[in-house]
C-alpha cells in the first residue's frame, strides 16, 4: 500500500540507521558470546532491537541468559545473578540489580541501557515456570511472521507514542510493544489497523493463530500466539483503547504528522495554576507521602486502589468528587482529588429502612432513640429517616484524620502513610517534583482533542 507523504517522512525520522543497527546488536553478540562462554546458559537478544521493530534513538537491548528447567527457582536466582555480575563487570559496566517476578541485572555498556534476564529454557511457552520465559518464544514468533512490516510496526509504535497510549506499565495502562507487533500483523499493515481500530468495540478479539481456549472480560482480547491462555492486551485499559480509536479516526479523516509528534507543554506556573483552579470553582487536595521501595508494577495499583477507597469515603461523607488521580515519583507519591465540595454542614440525613420491614424497623429505631440526634427518627415515604452531626464538616479534615486507615489501603501505600503523610489544599497542591502531573490534571483533554486544538483543525 502507497504510503501518505507523511508517512514517508515520520519514518525517515524514526528508522534506525544503519550504523545504530549494526553497533546495538554487535554489542549483542558480544554478550551472547559472554554468556555462553560461562558454560551456564544459552543467550539470545529478545525484544524490538532482537525483531528489527526498534525507534531510533531506544538505547535499550535485552539479552536473556537461558538456564535449564530442572534448575530449582533458588538456583535460577542465585546462578543467573552470578552470571550476570560476571558479565557486567567483564563489560566495565556500571550496574545494578532490579526485581520483576525475580532479580535480574540493569547494566550501562556503551551507552546502551541493558537487561542481564535469568530464565528457564523451556520447550514450549505453555510449559513456563516464570513469566520471563514466554518472552524467548515471542522473539522467535514475531522474527518468522514479521515479513515486511517493519515499518509498519514503527508507524504503529510512533503513533500510539505521540497519542500518550504506549506503554504497558500500571501508569499507562496502554499498548505494549509486541502488542503494537502482533496487531500490525494480523491486519497486515498499519493502514489496515488503523482502518480496523475506527469501528473497535468493547471485548474486540484477535485471534492470530485461533487457538484460544480462555474467556476474558478485557476491553481488547488478543490471544497469544505463544500461548492459547493468556491475552496480550490484558494491561490495556478501556480509556487507552478508546483514546487509540478516536486518535484512529482522526487521522483517518485528515491524515497529518501532528499525530506522530507529541507536543509537550511546559507544566503550569504556580500563579496560572493557582489562577486556573480559582476559576474552576472546586476543591483541589494533594495527599502525599514516601514512595515506598518496591516497583512501579507493585506501587501504582496499590495507589489507585487507596485512592479509589477514599474517594468512596469522601463520597459517603458528603464530598462528592470530580476527578481523582494518582502519580509516584522517585522520592514521594501524590493522590490527588478535585471534589465539588470541601465543606457541608453538620447535619446529614440518614435514610433507614421500610417501615413495612418489622425487623429491621424496629432495631433502627430503638438504635436512634438513644442516640442524640438532630430529628428522628421520623417516617418519610414510608421509611425512617434520621438526622445526624457529622464527624467532618471539612473535606481536609477527613484527609488529615486516621480515619483513613479504616477503608481499603494498598499494603504498602499504608505502611508509607503510618510513616506519615502531607495534605495539601487547592494552589499550595503545586508542587516542583508534581508539577507536570499536577499540570496534566487541570488541562487534561483527549489526544484527538489535543492535536485538534493545537493544529486548528
Amino acid at each position: 500500500m502507497t504510503r501518505c507523504p507523511c508517512e514517508e517522512e515520520v519514518l525517515r525520522r524514526i528508522r534506525p540507521t544503519p550504523e545504530e543497527r549494526t553497533y546495538i546488536r554487535a554489542i549483542g553478540q558480544r554478550l551472547i558470546e559472554a554468556v555462553e562462554r560461562s558454560g551456564m546458559a544459552k543467550a539470545m537478544m529478545v525484544g524490538s532491537v532482537a525483531r528489527d521493530t526498534f525507534v531510533r534513538g531506544d538505547r535499550d537491548l535485552d539479552v536473556f541468559m537461558l538456564f535449564d528447567p530442572a534448575l530449582s527457582r533458588e538456583e535460577l536466582q542465585e546462578q543467573g545473578l552470578t552470571l550476570a555480575h560476571r558479565i557486567a563487570e567483564e563489560f566495565g559496566a556500571t550496574w545494578r540489580e532490579k526485581y520483576a517476578e525475580h532479580p535480574y541485572v540493569n547494566a550501562t555498556i556503551d551507552s546502551l541501557d541493558i537487561d542481564l534476564v535469568p530464565c528457564y529454557a523451556v520447550a514450549s511457552a505453555t510449559e513456563i515456570q516464570s513469566a520471563v520465559d514466554r518472552t524467548p518464544f515471542h522473539t522467535r514468533y514475531i522474527l518468522s511472521h514479521i515479513d515486511d512490516y517493519a515499518d509498519d510496526v514503527l508507524l504503529f509504535k510512533q503513533f500510539a507514542k505521540a497519542g500518550g497510549v504506549y506503554g504497558s506499565d500500571h501508569m499507562t495502562e496502554g499498548f505494549s510493544g509486541y502488542l503494537c507487533e502482533i496487531l500490525t500483523i494480523y491486519y497486515g499493515g498499519f493502514h489496515p489497523l488503523i482502518e480496523a481500530a475506527a469501528f473497535w468495540k468493547p471485548g474486540e478479539t484477535v485471534d492470530i493463530e485461533k487457538h484460544g481456549t480462555k474467556s476474558f472480560e478485557d476491553p481488547l482480547v488478543v490471544i497469544d500466539p505463544v500461548d492459547p491462555e493468556r491475552n496480550v492486551a490484558a494491561a490495556l485499559s478501556l480509556s487507552r483503547m478508546f483514546e487509540f480509536v478516536e486518535l484512529a479516526r482522526g487521522y483517518l479523516e485528515e491524515p497529518s504528522e501532528a499525530f506522530f509528534c507529541r507536543g509537550q507543554s511546559p507544566p503550569l506556573t504556580p500563579e496560572v495554576f493557582s489562577r486556573l483552579l480559582s476559576a474552576r470553582g472546586t476543591h483541589l487536595f494533594a495527599l502525599i507521602f514516601a514512595t515506598p521501595e518496591h516497583t512501579p508494577d507493585t506501587v501504582v495499583p496499590q495507589l489507585r486502589k487507596s485512592a479509589e477507597s477514599i474517594r468512596e469515603l469522601l463520597e459517603r461523607s458528603g464530598f462528592p468528587a470530580n476527578r481523582i488521580d494518582v502519580c509516584m515519583q522517585k522520592e514521594r507519591c501524590m493522590l490527588l482529588f478535585e471534589l465539588m465540595a470541601g465543606t457541608v454542614p453538620v447535619m446529614r440525613r440518614h435514610i433507614g429502612p421500610p417501615v413495612s420491614s418489622r425487623e429491621n424497623a424496629e432495631k433502627f429505631l430503638a438504635k436512634y432513640v438513644r442516640e442524640e440526634v438532630f430529628a428522628g427518627p421520623y417516617v418519610e415515604d414510608g421509611r425512617y429517616v434520621v438526622e445526624l452531626s457529622r464527624p467532618f464538616t471539612r473535606a481536609v479534615d477527613l484527609l488529615r484524620s486516621k480515619v483513613l486507615f479504616e477503608v481499603a489501603l494498598g499494603k504498602h501505600v499504608r505502611r508509607s502513610m503510618k510513616q506519615g503523610w502531607t495534605v495539601k489544599a487547592g494552589a499550595e497542591c503545586w508542587d516542583e517534583e508534581f508539577a507536570v502531573f499536577v499540570s496534566r490534571f487541570l488541562d487534561r483533554s483527549s489526544p484527538l482533542a489535543r492535536i485538534k486544538r493545537t493544529t486548528g483543525r
